[in-house]
């Protein structure tokens, strides 16, 4: 297999444990392990202390599997496989869709292995940008863009790095389509949860197809990057046994200190979920303020949910939000992440208001600025 860097891993392996403030994580402020045994319910308290380091399930412990389907109306624990990470999961979807010769269509911008795995293994992607005015997308852009070698088209709301979300009514129309079309939907779910306005949550797409995929992990909404435990939910369980048996070549099982931590968390999840969320009401304001104040050097469109947009850089030349980023991070320490590592054109970049620190980078990309860096 041949595969392209991943630009964006590729940056952060450069900078993320090397700057003072990371001001385009994508992540929401970690949890303090102490902070997560305190939520803790009897049993996952007793499975914690009696915890052996031996080897897990495959698919993933029963009480976990169990624990993620019910975020999900229609799913049994049957219907969920987990992984090291939607990383895993991803690679080895796309691995078990697609083959040389099959086709792709991609919401974008995307998540680099959303679409790159599939060209590894000699498929054809068909990128749909999203409207760079409003970050809106027609579903009908997606479905007019199908092949008869068509395998899945793949979507990513609440989106990163934009913060759009689609309308219920547009997201069930194309669930209803792919499921007409007898195309897998490969939805990638991990922002759920974080919506600015809740009663504009969609459904999984699991729960609205056969042939429909959602993608979840620990790392965002419930603010435990650091156990690299993601899952898939479908009711298509031919499927799911491909990805199983292809998993036999990856990481095998799951780690076992990190399963029983995310199910401590699920269990909790409405004490989880609430603090990320509170973190993103009060960052959230802040960036308006912010962007209201530098209107003739930004462009900012609003996220509707998740923990990150995709704002610009109002200048006309080529590659000016790099040099930008790259002399904020010299400069005061605070790193954003330009549009080019998405291979996107237009001077973007993406930002961050999920971490506590926040406030602090938000006033040395202040200082940056009235030192006329910008």
């Amino acid at each position: 297999m041949q595969i392209a860097d991943f630009a964006l891993e590729r940056y952060f392996a450069r900078w993320e444990f090397r700057v003072r403030h990371i001001l385009c994580a994508s992540d929401i402020e970690p949890l303090a392990l102490a902070d997560l045994l305190a939520l803790a319910d009897d049993e996952s308290r007793r499975l914690w202390e009696t915890l052996r380091l031996g080897y897990t399930e495959s698919t993933g412990h029963p009480l976990l599997r169990a624990e993620i389907a019910r975020l999900y109306k229609t799913a049994e624990p049957e219907d969920v496989l987990s992984f090291t990470g939607a990383e895993e999961a991803i690679f080895l979807a796309m691995h078990a869709l697609l083959s040389a010769g099959d086709h792709l269509v991609v919401a974008w911008p995307a998540y680099q292995s959303l679409y790159e795995v599939a060209r590894s293994v000699g498929a054809s992607v068909t990128l749909v940008p999203l409207d760079d005015r409003s970050w809106d997308l027609d579903p009908d852009r997606l479905l007019s863009e199908l092949r008869p070698n068509t395998r899945a088209i793949v979507i990513n709301f609440p989106h990163s790095p934009t913060g759009a979300l689609l309308t219920r009514e547009a997201f069930e129309h194309l669930t209803r389509a792919t499921e007409a079309r007898g195309i897998t939907l490969f939805s990638d779910e991990v922002y759920r949860y974080l919506e600015v306005d809740e009663a504009t949550r969609l459904p999984p797409a699991a729960d609205l197809g056969r042939h429909t995929i959602s993608l979840g992990v620990m790392s965002k909404a419930f603010a435990l990057a650091g156990l690299r435990l993601g899952w898939i939910a479908t009711h298509d369980r031919e499927l799911l046994d491909r990805i199983a048996r292809l998993k036999d070549y990856t990481t095998i099982c799951g780690s076992a200190p990190s399963e029983i931590l995310a199910l401590m968390a699920l269990r909790a999840r409405d004490r989880v979920i609430g603090r990320s969320r509170e973190i993103i009401a009060r960052n959230l304001p802040l960036l308006d303020d912010f962007f209201g104040r530098h209107e003739s050097r930004f462009a900012w469109v609003r996220p509707r949910a998740g923990s990150v947009a995709f704002p610009r850089l109002c200048s006309n030349t080529a590659g000016a939000i790099d040099d930008f980023c790259a002399r904020l991070v010299e400069t005061e320490g605070v790193l954003l992440l330009p549009g080019s590592q998405f291979e996107h054109p237009g001077n973007h970049f993406r930002i961050g208001f999920g971490r506590v620190d926040m406030p602090q980078a938000l006033d040395k990309l202040e200082t940056f600025l009235s030192g006329r860096n910008g």
